[in-house]
């Protein structure tokens, strides 16, 4: 009997594959603050590119959280790798639990420092910048010089890859639903034979 393939799960652990090397390079969101741009911000959850003045600066706590990121996507990917091409083997079913909720998690996670950053930004600084679309940002008049008005135009999106990431925690579940049909043994009845005529 051939072997079975879920072929779902298949497609699911491919595309988060796919998803971890695309986002090392495209974020899921970006900030751009100012026209030329004084700060830029790239994020995903495997990379936090901020600009300052055309520097790059790095934290090592995000970075260090970036790598976790990659490692727990890379993992579930290769686990649900693994389950797909052999879903019916004693061990497959835990593979399938531990793979299929990798994505679903970056996605909380990215949403959460996502939401976090806008509150903490708001909290210290007092600004309020828009999750996705354009807008001014007014310096607050304790910052700003002899009560001078000072506003810095903003805009902010997510990018394609944050789609696509939710994609693919859809196919992480779908995979998940499809796991019962593929072990489900088929079960073939035999053919009655035809009926004798007598003379």
């Amino acid at each position: 009997m051939p072997n079975k393939i879920n072929i779902i799960g298949l497609v699911a652990a491919v595309s988060t594959l796919l998803l971890i090397a695309i986002s090392v390079f495209v974020p899921w969101w970006h900030l751009t603050v100012g026209k030329p741009a004084i700060s830029e911000v790239n994020f995903s959850p495997v990379n936090l590119n901020f600009a300052l003045f055309g520097s790059i600066i790095t934290v090592p706590l995000i970075w260090a959280l970036n790598i976790a990121s990659l490692l727990s996507l890379a993992t579930g990917g290769i686990t649900m790798l693994i389950y797909s091409i052999r879903p019916t083997k004693p061990y497959a079913k835990k593979l399938l639990e531990f793979g299929y909720k990798k994505p679903l998690y970056a996605v909380i996670l990215f949403v959460i420092e996502i939401v976090g950053l806008a509150l903490t930004v708001k909290t210290l600084a007092g600004f309020d910048f828009p999750l996705m679309g354009s807008g001014a940002l007014q310096l607050p008049a304790s910052m700003a010089p002899n009560g001078i008005s000072i506003s810095v135009s903003i805009t902010s999106g997510f990018e394609w890859p944050f789609y696509f990431a939710i994609i693919v925690v859809a196919l992480c579940a779908a995979a998940r639903l499809y796991h019962r049909k593929t072990v489900t043994p088929t079960i073939n009845l035999p053919i009655p034979p035809p009926p004798t005529v007598s003379n």
